[in-house]
């Protein structure tokens, strides 16, 4: 599904990622790991096509996408939902959902698929999205992405900052797209989160991957996240 071969990536004169190999296969979870700036998002980012490798090569079902410009990324089957959500605040829940039919893949009932995962968003289709809270934003952001109907779908901290119940909802739904054949890579801090949906892990330290370790391996060996999430 998702294969990065020896990824360089930064931003101008600051490289911040080195060598980074990892891949994602359909129908299943893989957790990107790391402290705060061990280069996470700019792995995401790189994905998406926002800021180009500069050496390495990322493939979408054997197709290489490094060379492609990002409007053309979320036609190839991938999604992102970007921390802080990306979403068009000043339009309504239904626009938002609209702009995304447009751009990817959409199928006649992708629209209602996405809203029967997140219930609550059809009770305010004609709400600005500004006007949500936290956790409906976050809803909002992922039926989005949905829309678009990936096979690859790229999460960067969806619970961040969301009350448990809200947190709870975000992890049934990547379950749930798990067991459809989605690949989805979350960066994700929650342990409880991570040891609860992981079917792999991919740890990342200064811009560089140590390791990389099956689901199984680190629910037997939880410690490894707490060396690598810096928790005492």
């Amino acid at each position: 599904m998702l294969v990065l071969e020896n990824i360089h990536a930064g931003y101008e004169t600051v490289q911040v990622l080195f060598d980074v190999s990892m891949t994602a296969v359909a129908g299943e979870v893989t957790c990107l790991v790391g402290r705060n700036g061990a280069g996470k998002t700019t792995t995401l980012r790189a994905i998406m096509g926002l800021i180009k490798p500069t050496q390495g090569r990322i493939q979408v079902n054997q197709n290489r996408i490094d060379d492609k410009p990002p409007h053309q990324i979320p036609t190839m089957g991938v999604a992102y939902v970007p921390q802080g959500r990306g979403l068009f605040k000043e339009l309504s829940v239904a626009q938002n959902l609209e702009v995304a039919l447009m751009a990817g893949r959409a199928q006649p009932d992708t629209k209602h698929d996405a809203l029967t995962l997140f219930p609550r968003l059809q009770e305010r289709l004609k709400q600005r999205a500004e006007t949500l809270s936290g956790g409906e934003q976050q809803m909002l952001a992922m039926a989005r992405a949905l829309c678009l109907k990936p096979d690859l779908l790229l999460l960067d901290e969806p619970t961040e900052g969301l009350q448990p119940s809200f947190a709870h909802l975000i992890k049934d739904v990547i379950i749930t797209l798990k067991e459809r054949g989605v690949a989805v890579v979350l960066v994700e801090q929650r342990i409880e989160t991570i040891t609860a949906i992981a079917d792999s892990v991919v740890f990342l330290q200064n811009g560089r991957v140590p390791e990389s370790v099956t689901g199984d391996q680190l629910r037997a060996d939880p410690l490894r996240l707490k060396r690598y999430l810096g928790v005492s």
